[in-house]
C-alpha cells in the first residue's frame, strides 16, 4: 500500500464484502459452493471486524465525541457475528438458511453503509493524521493475525466475544 490510510482500508474491505454478498445471494440450491463461499466470507468479515475494532474502535472509544459511534458499531459487530453462528448451524441448501442469510446481509449492509457514511467522516474530523496512519498499520498488521484466529473459532464462539 502506497500510503496508509484506515478510512481507504476499510472501504476496500466493505467493497469487497458487498461483492462476496452478492455472489452468496446469487447462488440457488447449491449447498456445496454455498457453504464453501460463505466460510471464505464469514472469514473475512470476521477478521475484518476484529481488526477494525483492534485499530479503529478501540481509538474512538477513547474519544467522547466518538465513544458512541464505536460501541453502536461494536453491538452490531457482535449481532452479525451471532447471525453468522447461526447461519453455520443450518443446511446451506435450505430456504431457512437463504432468509437468515438475506436478513443478515440486510443488517451487514446497513452496518457498513453507516460506518460509510457517518463514523468514519466524524473520526475523520477528530483524529489527526499521524493517529489515521498508525491506525491502519494496526489495522493491516492485526487483519491478517484475526484470520487465522477466525479460521479456528467459529463465529458467535466466546472465544471471540
Amino acid at each position: 500500500m502506497a500510503t496508509a490510510d484506515i478510512y481507504a482500508d476499510l472501504k476496500r474491505d466493505h467493497d469487497k464484502q458487498r461483492e462476496m454478498l452478492k455472489e452468496l445471494a446469487e447462488l440457488k440450491g447449491d449447498g456445496a459452493k454455498r457453504k464453501t463461499l460463505f466460510e471464505t466470507f464469514r472469514i473475512e468479515i470476521q477478521s475484518h471486524a476484529a481488526a477494525e475494532e483492534e485499530s479503529l474502535y478501540a481509538t474512538m472509544l477513547a474519544e467522547p465525541d466518538l465513544r458512541d459511534d464505536a460501541r453502536h458499531s461494536v453491538s452490531e459487530h457482535k449481532e452479525i457475528d451471532d447471525l453468522l453462528g447461526e447461519m453455520m448451524d443450518l443446511d446451506f441448501a435450505s430456504d431457512e438458511w437463504e432468509s437468515k442469510f438475506f436478513h443478515m446481509r440486510h443488517r451487514y449492509e446497513h452496518h457498513i453503509d453507516e460506518e460509510e457514511e457517518e463514523m468514519f467522516p466524524a473520526a475523520e474530523k477528530e483524529l489527526d493524521e499521524a493517529t489515521e496512519r498508525k491506525l491502519a498499520k494496526t489495522y493491516e498488521e492485526r487483519k491478517p493475525i484475526e484470520a487465522k484466529e477466525a479460521k479456528a473459532n467459529p463465529p458467535g464462539a466466546d472465544e471471540r466475544d
